[in-house]
C-alpha cells in the first residue's frame, strides 16, 4: 500500500470507510417501518408517512448543514469533515436504539443529520486530489464502497432482525460505525494547498467559475435525482409485505435481499461505467442512465411476486449505477480545485433536500394514492430530469459558443 500514489491511498481507505459506514446504515434503514410499528404506529397509512418523516429529517437538517461543513472542508481539510462525520453518526445511531417512542427517533434522526456526510467528504477529497483524467473511474470506484454497504447491510440487517430483534441492531450499527471513524483516523493522509488559495476560496468561493449556470442546473439535477429514488424507501418493505401474502416469517430477510440486488447490480457496472465517463463524457452517460432507469422503475408497479421485483431492482441498479459518479464527475471538470469543498457542499445539500422530499412525497403517495403511484410519480420525475439535462445542456453549449471569453471549463 505504501508504494501507491497518495490519490489512491486515501481512494482506498475512503472506500473502506464508506463501506463501513453504509453497512452499518443500511443494517437499519430499510427496516425503519418495522421499527416505527414498535415504537407504537400500527395503521399502515401512518406507518408510511411517519417512516417518510424518519428518513427524510436527518436529510434536512444534513441540506441545511453542509455548505457550512464545505466551507470548513476548504479550510481545514477533508480528513476532519470525514472524523466529525463518521464519530457523529456513530453516536446518534447507538442511542436510536435506546428509542422509547417515535419522538426519541426523530430526534436522534435530526441530531444524527447535523452531523452526517461521510461520503459527501470522501467524494470531495478524491475528487480534489485525483488527477482529472482519472476522475470518472475513481468517483465510480469510490460510489462501489458505499453500493457493497448497500449490498450486505440489507441482508445482514434482516437477518440480526430476525434473530436478535431490531433494538440490538442499532447498537451494533453504531460499533460499525465508530470503527469507520477509527479506519479513517488512522489511514487517512492529506496534502494541503497554500493557505492564501485556501483564504481566497473561503472569502469568494465562485469567483474563478465561468459559468455557474452549469453548477445550478447540476444541483437541481442531483436534487430531482434524489426526490425521486428516494420516494420509494418508505414504501419498499411494505410492498414486500404485500407481495408476500400470508407468508411473512422472513419479511425483514427477505426484504434485505431485495434492497441488495439493487446494491449487486450496482457493484458489479459502477467502475466500468466510470471508465466509460472518462472517455467519451459524463453528460452522455447521465442522460444514457436516466433514460434506462425509467423503464426500470415504472414496471415496478406491476409486479405479482417478490422476485419479480427483485430482478426490476436489479436492472435499477445496473441503470443507476453512473448517475451519481455523473454528476460529480461533472461538477469536478467545471470547478477549480480551491473551490471543491464549497461547491461539493452544496450538490450535498441539494441531494439532502431530494433525500428529506423523497420520502415524505412517496409516504404520502403511497397513503393517499396507493404503492403503485409511487413508481409512476418516480419514473415521471426521472424523466422530466433527463428532459431538464437535455435542456441545460444545449443552453449552456450554446452560451458558450456566443461567449468570447476563454473558459477553463471541460465538458
Amino acid at each position: 500500500m505504501s508504494s501507491l500514489p497518495l490519490w489512491k491511498r486515501n481512494l482506498l481507505i475512503c472506500w473502506i470507510g464508506s463501506f463501513a459506514t453504509t453497512l452499518g446504515l443500511f443494517l437499519v434503514i430499510p427496516f425503519l417501518p418495522l421499527y416505527v410499528e414498535q415504537l407504537g404506529i400500527h395503521s399502515l397509512p401512518e406507518i408510511a408517512t411517519w417512516t417518510g418523516y424518519t428518513l427524510g429529517i436527518a436529510s434536512l437538517t444534513g441540506a441545511l448543514t453542509m455548505p457550512f461543513w464545505g466551507k470548513l472542508s476548504d479550510k481545514y481539510g477533508c480528513r476532519p469533515m470525514l472524523l466529525r462525520a463518521s464519530l457523529g453518526i456513530a453516536i446518534t445511531t447507538f442511542l436510536m436504539g435506546f428509542s422509547q417512542n417515535i419522538y426519541h427517533l426523530l430526534i436522534l434522526r435530526l441530531l444524527m443529520g447535523c452531523v452526517m456526510g461521510y461520503i459527501p467528504a470522501a467524494i470531495t477529497m478524491i475528487a480534489a486530489q485525483t488527477p482529472k483524467e482519472h476522475t470518472g473511474w475513481a468517483l465510480g470506484m469510490l460510489s462501489t464502497g458505499g453500493t457493497t454497504g448497500t449490498l450486505i447491510g440489507p441482508l445482514l440487517g434482516g437477518f440480526m432482525s430476525d434473530l436478535i430483534g431490531l433494538r440490538p441492531v442499532f447498537f451494533v450499527t453504531g460499533f460499525l460505525l465508530f470503527l469507520a471513524f477509527l479506519i479513517t483516523f488512522w489511514g487517512i493522509h492529506e496534502e494541503r494547498n497554500g493557505k492564501e488559495k485556501t483564504a481566497s476560496a473561503q472569502r469568494h468561493p465562485w469567483k474563478n467559475i465561468a459559468h455557474p449556470q452549469v453548477l445550478i442546473a447540476i444541483f437541481l439535477t442531483t436534487f430531482m435525482l434524489q426526490l425521486a429514488t428516494m420516494s420509494i424507501q418508505p414504501i419498499l418493505m411494505i410492498y414486500v409485505e404485500q407481495l408476500l401474502l400470508q407468508d411473512s416469517r422472513y419479511i425483514a430477510m427477505i426484504s434485505g435481499a431485495v434492497f441488495a440486488s439493487t446494491g449487486i447490480a450496482n457493484l458489479l457496472v459502477a467502475s466500468r461505467i466510470g471508465r466509460i465517463s472518462d472517455r467519451i463524457g459524463a453528460r452522455k452517460v447521465l442522460i444514457a442512465c436516466l433514460s434506462l432507469s425509467v423503464l426500470t422503475i415504472v414496471p415496478q408497479a406491476f409486479v405479482h411476486n417478490v422476485w419479480q421485483l427483485g430482478a426490476l431492482r436489479f436492472l435499477m441498479g445496473m441503470t443507476t449505477a453512473g448517475l451519481m459518479p455523473s454528476i460529480n464527475t461533472m461538477i469536478r471538470r467545471n470547478i477549480p480545485g480551491h473551490a471543491t469543498g464549497v461547491v461539493y457542499g452544496y450538490n450535498t445539500t441539494s441531494s439532502n433536500l431530494g433525500n428529506m422530499a423523497g420520502p415524505v412525497l412517496g409516504g404520502h403517495m403511497a397513503a393517499a394514492f396507493g404503492i403503485p403511484a409511487v413508481f409512476f410519480s418516480t419514473g415521471a420525475l426521472l424523466l422530466l430530469n433527463t428532459g431538464w439535462v437535455l435542456f441545460s445542456g444545449k443552453k449552456v453549449q450554446q452560451e458558450r459558443k456566443n461567449s468570447t471569453a476563454v473558459s477553463p471549463i471541460k465538458r
